[in-house]
């Protein structure tokens, strides 16, 4: 199902307040760098760039299916012929470090703001297809993409403090919190803040409320199930790891190894600076690992698990027609298998019929003896390794114990990209699989 007259009729008058919003926002920016910053030259780009975000306005609400501004059919197509999980991953992936390396100038505000007008002219572009726009704007989706640009505006925000104090503090200056670290207290200062903003956001949510319309499904029944059936939006990171992991790992241990790793960080860090301010050349190492497990490894799960499965929970492009009949193959294999069946072109190991209970769990460790050599050697043996290479450091001054809690976190952390690759590049399920106890990794 693609975009078509009728559809494009219907949303063009949705359109048509969305780019009016729009140019009505880059008007303001321009009067305030006139006005307050005297910044004529960037004023008039966004008076142009009001301007035509008008001109898009006026095109939506001709009247004119055909007049309704839109991507290109060939840039769509191309866009769903790239798409897919390993893709979006490394996409992901590439932008985060580019953000990371070139962070000084994409804090700029100018360069903020010319960003984020790119891609809000791409999704009103792209809403113009009729299989993005049920998805987008479906109203359980809605409040995902609103929190996707409040965290990319918070994170920018963040971002720019910690830009600007690292480069303080390398003049020998203090950062800016020192400067205004005066007491401020709590009533009637905080209060009154805090009320004026709860007023806000209950004015706000009762808006919402009256104009889009709460997503009510029929009564639930055991005969229908909804396809795909999902979790809620803050659990979707957790079923995307139930692609890669079994239900017991991906759904409990991983969730109480975060809570825990969150818990024992105050514990963990040896690196007092940083405390009170923002700064990331102070605290390269601990940002980065945040950053990475958060936004990589959660975020971006979130936004795949929203936007791009769809039913079976098959991935689909963002112009794509989510069909109940779509089916992808996966000859999924575990590495017991690889290596007996594959490798020594031998069966799997497998106890005589009525064999004793040692002899079953002797060749059960038998059999699973690849996969268990290879989980010692990453949880065992990689931290010693890296204690004296990479992180020696870091061994020197955590000590023993807070070395190897923090180090085992971070590999538990990183098996879940490391498990993603092997699936993708060798359909690998699991490294060790014992069905008999229901015990897989």
């Amino acid at each position: 199902m693609h975009s078509n007259g009728h559809f494009l009729s219907d949303v063009a008058g949705f359109l048509g307040s969305y780019y009016t919003g729009l140019a009505i926002m880059n008007a303001v920016a321009a009067i305030l760098l006139w006005k307050k910053h005297r910044q004529v030259g960037w004023a008039i780009v966004w008076a142009v760039a009001s301007g035509l975000m008008m001109a898009l306005a006026a095109l939506s609400m001709s009247g004119t299916a055909a007049m309704v501004p839109s991507l290109p059919q060939a840039v769509r197509s191309l866009v769903n012929t790239l798409s897919g999980p390993v893709n979006y991953t490394l996409g992901t992936t590439a932008l985060f470090a580019i953000l990371f390396i070139f962070r000084k100038f994409f804090v700029k505000p100018m360069v903020a703001w010319t960003v984020l007008n790119v891609l809000l002219l791409l999704m009103g572009l792209s809403m113009a297809d009729e299989n993005f726009a049920s998805i987008v704007m479906k109203p359980d989706n809605v409040p995902i993409v609103g929190l996707v640009f409040l965290l990319a505006f918070f994170t920018w925000l963040a971002t720019s403090q910690a830009v600007v104090n690292d480069e303080r503090i390398a003049q020998g200056l203090p950062p800016m919190e020192k400067l205004n670290d005066e007491k401020v207290l709590v009533w009637p200062d905080l209060v009154y803040t805090e009320l004026i903003c709860m007023v806000a956001v209950s004015a706000f949510l009762l808006v919402w409320a009256i104009f889009l319309q709460a997503p009510l499904e029929e009564p639930a029944s055991s005969v229908k199930t909804p396809n795909p059936s999902k979790a809620p939006w803050y659990f979707l990171g957790l079923q995307e790891m139930l692609v890669y992991f079994d239900p017991w790992y991906a759904g409990v241990t991983l969730p109480s190894l975060v809570v825990v790793g969150l818990m024992a960080l105050p514990y963990l860090d040896f690196n007092k600076k940083g405390n009170g301010y923002y700064s990331i050349e102070e605290r390269k190492f601990s940002y980065l690992v945040y950053q990475f497990g958060f936004f990589e490894l959660w975020i971006t799960l979130i936004i795949l698990g929203t936007f791009l499965r769809g039913p079976n929970w098959n991935f689909f492009g963002p112009f794509e027609y989510w069909t109940p009949y779509k089916v992808e193959v996966l000859n999924n294999i575990d590495l017991p298998q690889m290596f007996w069946v594959n490798l020594l072109d031998r069966p799997l190991p497998r106890a005589a019929a009525g064999a004793s209970t040692l002899v079953q769990v002797g060749t059960i460790l038998l059999r699973e003896a690849p996969g268990l050599v290879v989980m010692g050697a990453y949880l065992l043996l990689l931290p010693p390794l890296l204690a004296v290479t990479v992180f020696r450091t870091f061994f020197a001054k955590m000590g023993f114990i807070r070395y190897m809690v923090m180090v085992n976190l971070m590999l538990l952390m990183l098996s879940l990209p490391l498990k993603m690759v092997l699936r993708w590049t060798l359909n690998l399920k699991y490294i060790v699989s014992i069905p008999e106890f229901s015990l897989n990794f």
